[in-house]
């Protein structure tokens, strides 16, 4: 890589602004590497990109809320991961992708600016992947089919960047819409937009501010047991081949001897249920019942999967228990980042005072909460 203190930013100025929203999935957690459904939404928070063409072959990568800024040659695309290039490895690995597709690569500056918090649970990774991806194509004038553009960001998450992620964060950045969730079956990829209206309450997400370190290695782990769930399942003949752990039912998983193995297919099975019902129950307006599945996903997570921890579990349970909340589960991968509440609107900020000083007395960390709407996904903004 080349200093950017030696490179003169000798470009041409262009007035398209993108945006890529990060996104929250209000339930369906680790079962989209499953075969499951999942039920996200693209919020208010997110990424904005502006795309700068260059008079010279070179590709330059900003972004205001990092000093890692790096430059290389058109003509030399990094071919794999560098830790060295720290968040740049996101858009790199997309360009990466595209000019493997045979998208002709010139030069040009790739700035970003984002308000999205970062190994939050939040999906800034998928937003930079989606938002890269498209303001590139846009740019070539190609057409955008917006569930390939996902399907191939989740192929730079999968063996670019090494997280063996499901489809859920890329296609949920890629084809959320506004006032919208989007149920997506991550099978087959048909997807529903099922109106998400909460009238007089709101969606709070609650930033649990716990670094997740180790997320990568205990994603990865996780999916194999999940896989190793499935392999049991197919060998006792359970399942026929070509088919997912969510096609199993609760008798089906009860033949597993490996009680570690036994609670993560349980939580995969139980999950996919309550998303079913979930969707049913925002399609009937029954907020309720909504907030009544979002604190039994929260318990299969914390029980079956252990994939959240004594913060993220302070924060859904203190806000179970609030007057005023429906609702409330960790959100994404787990280990840290967020979790999500479903409040009365009148009720927000008694609500934020109580959940903030029993987690700053459990944790000893400062939350922060942030109330979201459901927005469109990748767009261009101006």
């Amino acid at each position: 890589m080349m200093s950017l203190d030696n490179i003169k930013s000798d470009n041409i100025e262009s007035d398209t602004h993108y945006f890529g929203s990060g996104r929250v999935n209000l339930i369906g957690e680790h079962i989209d590497y499953n075969g499951g459904l999942v039920m996200p939404i693209a919020i208010n928070l997110g990424i904005k990109g502006q795309y700068k063409e260059r008079k010279d072959n070179n590709i330059c990568l900003y972004s205001s809320s990092h000093q890692k800024q790096i430059i290389f040659s058109a003509d030399n695309i990094p071919s794999q991961y560098d830790p060295e290039n720290d968040w740049c490895n996101y858009p790199i690995g997309v360009i990466h992708a595209l000019y493997n597709d045979g998208l002709k690569i010139n030069g040009f500056d790739l700035s970003f600016d984002s308000n999205l918090p970062e190994g939050s649970g939040l999906s800034s990774s998928a937003a930079i992947e989606v938002l890269t991806a498209y303001i590139l194509l846009h740019q070539a004038g190609n057409p955008i089919h917006l569930p390939a553009l996902a399907v191939l960001c989740q192929k730079v998450e999968n063996e670019f960047i090494g997280v063996k992620c499901g489809i859920m964060d890329q296609f949920a950045v890629a084809n959320c819409k506004k006032d919208h969730a989007l149920l997506l079956n991550c099978n087959t990829l048909k997807y529903e937009h099922v109106p998400f209206e909460l009238d007089d309450y709101s969606l709070l997400v609650m930033n649990s501010k716990k670094p997740r370190s180790l997320i990568k290695s205990a994603y990865n782990e996780r999916k194999a047991e999940s896989e190793e769930a499935l392999r049991i399942l197919i060998e006792a003949r359970k399942l026929n081949q070509g088919q997912y752990l969510v096609d199993a039912d609760m008798a089906d998983i009860s033949i597993i001897t490996d009680p570690t193995i036994r609670k993560r297919a349980r939580h995969v099975v139980s999950e996919n249920i309550r998303v079913r019902h979930a969707a049913t129950a925002l399609r009937m307006g029954d907020l309720h019942t909504f907030g009544r599945l979002m604190n039994a996903s929260h318990q299969s997570l914390k029980e079956d999967y252990e994939v959240s921890g004594l913060e993220l579990d302070t924060l859904a349970e203190t806000a179970q228990n609030i007057i005023g909340c429906l609702g409330a589960r960790m959100t994404g991968a787990g280990f840290g980042g967020c979790a999500i509440a479903l409040v009365q609107k009148k009720s927000i900020e008694s609500f934020s005072k109580i959940l903030s000083h029993r987690y700053l007395t459990v944790t000893g960390l400062n939350c922060e909460i942030y109330e979201c709407q459901a927005e469109d996904g990748v767009r261009i903004i101006n």
